[in-house]
Formats: structure tokens, C-alpha cells, sequence
């Protein structure tokens, strides 16, 4: 008998909870790439909306003197130097308005997104969302097709867009936290959410491909991508452990012999209970209950009745008052101003400060979003390690500042350099503002205070995302203004916002430091306050 292949071996050595959890880490993964692969075009085509005026009229005097002919002078430059109405000098502020449109209704949104999930199927919910999207994106590239210059137009599909996209990340956090328990969260939510920077970079890379030929494609093309993982969403996505019992008592009632796990019955058989081998108590909204090979039901039909009612939705302010929302809510605010600053206005500033075409620039941005995927690990291992959430936070923060001056400075020094210090502030940009939406939201979303009332998770995410998004709503708009008097004042912002940051978590990373004993699987326990 020929030996079983090494790969065939591994495969079945995962059991079907680890398949599933797979599926669920790979698809939501997948869901929101595509999400944030569509707000990237943006960034990428602002060079393209506004040009280099004054270089695309000194090469069209040069041509038209040469051929003779002068009413070619006025079209070039026409047609060449931006696209209306972002072709006139106040174009920096239009841009930074276009994307405060978009900022500020996705931070509205996310107030209101949390509770609207709580309440509604998630699949559904995020499906709709994502097909809206898609539908807003394409139409924001329709505007090139047909040729459409009205400001309000533009505005119009960013602000629909915005309120749409808030379906995205408060869904997503809220399956992943169901499927994944505390223990290595920090490191399985790193990895997870280097989808932020996998969508930044594709999207970039897509974006630049038609930015000089026809920007419309840029946006169009990642608009038909999330209508399709909508699709795939709604077919696939798994919200909770527990919506899969339905298919094992389907089964069970038709006769079939499936594996499961021991089933007692309790006050008359009234109420049925998922009893475990170690008869430890597993956690409501992180354990897998699936069907194990040893163990067996009764072939009669079983019916499960909880025997305490559903937990209710927490409330807006209940989700306030869990300790250490307020500080990361807050400190997330000034550490997404300096991400998405970065995010909507880098490939601009390479194309200025290293006189780089469109597609080179985008391409050449994507740099910070690999060294944003190598900081969001970095900090989810030392934070399991240590079990201290808010001090790695901090510490990078600490790092950031002094990093961003270093890359205004020596950006101007070639690509060499500008290439490793844009690896270098992705890593410490990126890094506080991961861990801070994904294992730090999960961990409030699930803190003992809720005494196990999982449905809180979703509230709690779009609360810390939400508020985190008026700065990410404030950060391009500030930069749009102050660019207008040089790029120093831009990255002298940026580093206000980092130490402020960092500010909003002294309270907190006191209390993990005088903190007796750290607990590697979980955020140290924050008091009441």
C-alpha cells in the first residue's frame, strides 16, 4: 500500500470547526480588501484630476512654437492640465473637500452602522452594503465615461459612498470575534487586518494601471470587484458558531446518523444542553459547536430551547461606559487623522517631492502599506506577549513622531531613502491604529462587565471605529488646507496628532504597568472608572 501524501496527511488533521474558522478568517479577510481596494483610487487619480500646469504648458509653447500652429496651445492645455472643475488653483482644497465628504458621512455612518447590525443578519446587511458600494464606486467612474464636470456630482457619490462603506467593518470584526477566542487574538487579528493594507496596495496597483489612459477604469474596475465578493458574501459567510446547529438538527430529524456531541435533558427533557468531555464552561460567543466522530445523538429529532432569553443589544451609551472605550475611541481619532492623511494624500506628495508620474507614485506608495501589514503583526504578538494592549500602543506611537519628521526630511534625498522610511511609518503608523480596531475592539466588545452578552461586539467596534473616523474625516481635510503653505506644515500636524495620541493612553498604560501580573492571552483588565 503506497504512503499517504504529506499534503493529504496535513488536510486531514484540521477537524471541521478548524475548516470552518478557516473559511471565515479567509472570507471576511477578503470581503474587507475589497472594501478598502476601492477607497484607494482616489488618492491615486488626484494626480491625474490636477496636473503639473505649469510643465504641461512649457512643453505645449515648445510644441506649438515648433509646428506653427497656436490653436493646438490652448486645447493641449486644456485637456492636459486637470480635469474641471479640480483644474483651478484652489484645486488642493477641493480635493481635501471631496474627501471629507466621504470621511465625514462614513464617521456618521459608523455611529449608526454598529446598532443597525445588532439588529439586522449580517450577511445581509453586509451584502447590501458591499453592492451599494459597488454601485456608488462604478458611478464615481461613470462621471469620466460621460464626461461629467460638476463638482456636486462628485460630492454626491462620495457622501453616498461613505454612509454605505459603514456596513463593512463592524460586521466583519463582529464575525471574526465570534469565531476566535481571546487567546492569541492580537496575532490572529495582525494578520487579519493586514486586508487594510492588501486592499490599499491592489487597489493602488489596479488603479494606477489606468490612471493615465482612463481614470473612469479606475474606479470601475474595483467597483464590479466588491459587487462580486457581495455576492460571494451573501452565498458563503457564516455569521455565528451556532447558526450551523441548524443543519446538524435538520439532519438529525431525517433519520441520518450524525456525529455530535452528548445531549442530557434537563427539568423534563423541556431543555437541551451541549454538555463537553472536560466539562469546562466554553465561551458563548467563541467556542464551535460542531459534531465530534466519538460521540453520538439519539436518532430521534431534538429540539434545542436556550433556557435563558437572547441577550439584548447593548445601548449606545452602556457601550460607553465599558472601561477603556472612551480612551481608545479617542486615541484612535488622532491615530487614524495620521493613516488615512497618509492614505489619501501620499501618492500626491511623492509625485511633488520626488517629481514622479501618477502610476509610479501610486506604486511607489504601496511601500508604507507593506511596512502597515509588518506593523499590525508586530504589534498583536508583543501585545499577546505581554498582555498590555494600550502600552503597545503607546510605544509605537512614542516612535511614530520623531519617524515622520525623519520622512519629510529625507524624502528629498532620493528614492533610496524615502523607500526604507516609508516601510519604517507604515509599520509605526499602522501599527497602533490596528491593533487598536480589531483585538483591542474585540476584547472591549467582549469584556467581562457584559457578563457574556456578545451582541455588544458590534456597538463597541463602531463606536471605536466611528470616532477614530472623524479623524480620518479631519486628517485629509486639514492637509488639503495646509499643504497650500508647504509640506512641513502637513507632517507638523501629523506628529501633533501622534503625541496626542499618545496622550489619550498615559491613564491606561499607567494602570498596565502597575498592573501585578500581565496576562498573555488577554488585555490586562481595565477598571472602572
Amino acid at each position: 500500500m503506497a504512503p499517504v501524501p504529506p499534503g493529504v496527511r496535513l488536510l486531514v488533521s484540521f477537524d471541521r470547526d478548524q475548516w470552518y474558522r478557516a473559511l471565515t478568517f479567509i472570507l471576511t479577510f477578503l470581503l474587507y480588501t475589497s472594501f478598502h481596494l476601492s477607497r484607494k483610487p482616489i488618492s491615486i487619480v488626484k494626480s491625474e484630476l490636477h496636473k503639473n500646469c505649469s510643465a504641461v504648458s512649457e512643453a505645449a509653447i515648445i510644441a506649438s512654437s515648433s509646428s506653427q500652429q497656436p490653436s493646438l496651445l490652448s486645447l493641449h492645455t486644456d485637456v492636459d492640465c486637470g480635469w474641471k472643475p479640480f483644474d483651478k488653483s484652489n484645486y488642493k482644497q477641493l480635493l481635501g473637500a471631496m474627501d471629507y465628504s466621504f470621511l465625514c458621512a462614513y464617521a456618521i455612518g459608523m455611529y449608526l452602522s454598529g446598532i443597525i447590525g445588532e439588529r439586522l443578519p449580517i450577511r445581509l446587511y453586509l451584502t447590501v452594503g458591499m453592492l451599494a458600494s459597488g454601485v456608488f464606486t462604478c458611478l464615481f467612474g461613470l462621471g469620466y465615461i460621460y464626461n461629467i464636470h460638476n463638482l456636486s456630482f462628485y460630492i454626491f457619490v462620495q457622501v453616498a459612498n461613505g454612509l454605505v462603506q459603514t456596513a463593512g467593518w463592524p460586521s466583519v470584526v463582529t464575525c471574526i470575534g465570534n469565531w476566535f477566542g481571546k487567546g492569541r487574538r492580537g496575532l490572529i487579528m495582525g494578520l487579519w487586518n493586514s486586508h487594510t493594507s492588501v486592499g490599499n496596495i491592489l487597489g493602488s496597483l489596479i488603479a494606477g494601471y489606468w490612471v493615465s489612459s482612463n481614470w473612469g477604469m479606475s474606479f470601475i474596475v474595483p467597483g464590479l470587484i466588491i459587487i462580486i465578493m457581495g455576492v460571494v458574501c451573501f452565498l458563503f459567510l457564516i455569521e455565528h458558531p451556532n447558526d450551523l446547529k441548524n443543519i446538524y438538527t435538520q439532519n438529525s430529524s431525517l433519520g441520518k446518523t450524525v456525529p455530535s456531541k452528548s445531549w442530557n435533558g434537563v427539568n423534563g427533557h423541556t431543555e437541551v444542553y451541549l454538555q463537553y468531555k472536560d466539562n469546562k464552561n466554553q465561551s458563548y460567543d467563541t467556542e464551535l459547536l460542531l459534531p465530534r466522530e466519538s460521540e453520538r445523538i439519539p436518532m430521534q429529532p431534538v429540539v434545542v430551547v436556550k433556557s435563558e432569553s437572547e441577550p439584548s443589544a447593548i445601548s449606545f451609551m452602556g457601550a460607553l461606559r465599558i472601561p477603556g472605550v472612551v480612551e481608545f475611541s479617542l486615541c484612535l481619532l488622532f491615530a487614524k487623522l495620521v493613516s488615512y492623511t497618509f492614505l489619501f494624500w501620499l501618492p500626491l506628495y511623492i509625485t511633488k517631492a520626488a517629481h514622479l508620474d501618477a502610476k509610479k507614485a501610486g506604486d511607489l506608495s504601496t511601500l508604507f502599506d507593506v511596512g502597515g501589514i509588518v506593523g499590525g503583526v508586530l504589534a498583536g504578538v508583543i501585545s499577546d506577549k505581554l498582555g498590555k494592549r494600550a502600552t503597545t500602543c503607546a510605544v509605537m506611537l512614542l516612535l511614530a513622531a520623531p519617524t515622520l519628521y525623519g520622512f519629510s526630511m529625507i524624502s528629498e534625498f532620493g528614492l533610496g531613502p524615502m523607500i526604507g522610511m516609508l516601510l519604517v511609518c507604515g509599520g509605526l503608523v499602522n501599527g497602533p491604529y490596528a491593533l487598536i480596531t480589531t483585538a483591542v475592539s474585540a476584547d472591549l466588545g467582549t469584556h467581562k462587565s457584559l457578563k457574556g452578552n456578545a451582541r455588544a461586539l458590534s456597538t463597541v467596534t463602531a463606536i471605536i471605529d466611528g470616532t477614530g473616523s472623524v479623524g480620518a474625516a479631519l486628517g485629509p481635510l486639514l492637509a488639503g488646507l495646509l499643504s497650500a503653505g508647504g509640506w512641513d506644515q502637513v507632517f507638523y500636524m501629523l506628529m501633533t496628532a501622534d503625541f496626542l495620541a499618545l496622550l489619550l493612553l498615559l491613564r491606561l498604560v499607567t494602570k498596565e504597568l502597575a498592573s501585578s501580573k500581565s496576562h498573555p492571552i488577554s488585555t490586562v483588565e481595565l477598571k472602572e472608572h
